[in-house]
């Protein structure tokens, strides 16, 4: 039976372990999920990508001979980072404070109240001495803030994690995220010629062609489809610098581009119309791409989805398939063959902000629906 007191103190605990990412701070908070998960008796393996950034692979299994048992699993995967906590914080950011049935602390949304919730999952499993059909394995992941090139893709490249179905617990409100837009992150620079301020006749202002480039970006008419869990494709400048002096004119400009793309885009064809963009402009530029994660989609009428939504409301919780703007790992799993979809019980709108929360009682009842999707899901 899942214990609201220890679910709550759990969660305090978790997030009172600074696991800021970057620098990538897991290791304090992975050694304690593992030491957890181990009381429990589960088979526990810790795999390591980066120094001193383990994850954390818990496993209850199932009744059903070993391969069978292994092929059927049901993988619950949160993730152990945070984004930095920042500076303006109210609340204690590694505090746990409860005000008004919220609980405040950098990751009590995203991500260390779902983190809280497959723990004491777990722990409710094995406590009823629950006998289930299929594998129930808990990944607990780093580096998903910086793109989870040391957690959840190395996993699957090396064929550590091989689920029937993928549960993703990384959002909001009991929600079924069955579709989310690909993202492409890049640094455009602009190369220009340098010459003193008042001869800007004699140079060529690399900011102010950026400046132009970026407005070009922003207004431009893309081609897609419209998706109905989805908003249009988006643009964001996130970063930006150039010049060396307000009375020379700057030969350098690099600015980083975030592009979110629907399902049914092309990175390639987008990549190639900003280069085109910038062309427009000038001849002078270098495109860097830093990553690139393809848009993912399960259909809405999947058992696995279906049977979530069944549970959920059948628990009281009301619960919708969603599109998500940003990017969950569950489009990491397409590439395997492997059904995702992506849920949690955080509060939406405060992930990455000051005064981050999670409501006390979402988190309660989701864990206590999630343990009974568990059940069904071992029935299909």
């Amino acid at each position: 039976m899942i214990n609201k007191h220890r679910l709550i103190k759990l969660t305090q605990k978790l997030i009172s372990v600074n696991s800021e990412n970057p620098p990538g701070r897991e290791l304090a908070l992975a050694k304690f999920i593992e030491r957890d998960m181990r009381s429990l008796g589960l088979a526990v393996r810790t795999y390591t990508y980066a120094k001193g950034r383990p994850n954390v692979v818990a496993t209850l299994k199932g009744v059903w001979p070993r391969p069978k048992a292994a092929k059927e699993a049901i993988l619950l995967t949160p993730h152990v980072d945070t984004v930095p906590i920042g500076k303006g914080w109210k609340h204690k950011p590694l505090g746990g404070e409860i005000r008004n049935g919220k609980l405040y602390g950098r990751g009590a949304t995203d991500d260390k109240g779902n983190l809280a919730s497959c723990m004491e999952l777990m722990r409710s499993l094995v406590e009823d001495g629950v006998k289930l059909d299929k594998d129930v394995i808990m990944a607990a992941t780093v580096d998903e803030e910086t793109g989870s090139r040391y957690g959840i893709i190395p996993l699957l490249e090396h064929g550590i994690l091989r689920p029937r179905l993928a549960l993703v617990m990384d959002s909001d409100e009991f929600n079924a995220i069955i579709a989310q837009k690909g993202l492409i992150h890049m640094r455009i620079q602009i190369l220009g010629k340098k010459a003193h301020g008042a001869y800007v006749w004699q140079g060529v202002n690399a900011i102010e062609i950026a400046a132009r480039v970026i407005n070009k970006l922003k207004t431009n008419n893309w081609r897609f489809a419209r998706h109905p869990l989805l908003r249009p494709p988006t643009m964001n400048v996130g970063v930006i610098h150039g010049g060396e002096k307000v009375n020379v004119v700057s030969d350098f400009c690099e600015f980083a581009l975030d592009a979110r793309f629907v399902p049914g885009m092309d990175p390639k064809k987008i990549l190639n119309k900003i280069r085109a963009v910038i062309k427009s402009e000038t001849g002078r530029f270098r495109v860097e791409v830093d990553d690139v994660q393809m848009p993912y989609e399960i259909n809405r009428r999947h058992v696995f989805v279906r049977t979530y939504l069944k549970t959920a409301n059948g628990c009281g919780c009301q619960a919708r398939p969603r599109g998500s703007e940003g990017a969950t790992v569950m489009t990491f799993f397409r590439k395997y063959g492997i059904a995702a979809f992506a849920t949690g019980f955080g509060a939406p709108g405060t992930a990455h902000t000051n005064d981050e929360y999670i409501h006390i009682r979402t988190l309660f009842r989701g864990t206590q629906m999630l343990e009974q999707f568990i059940k069904e899901y071992d029935r299909l």
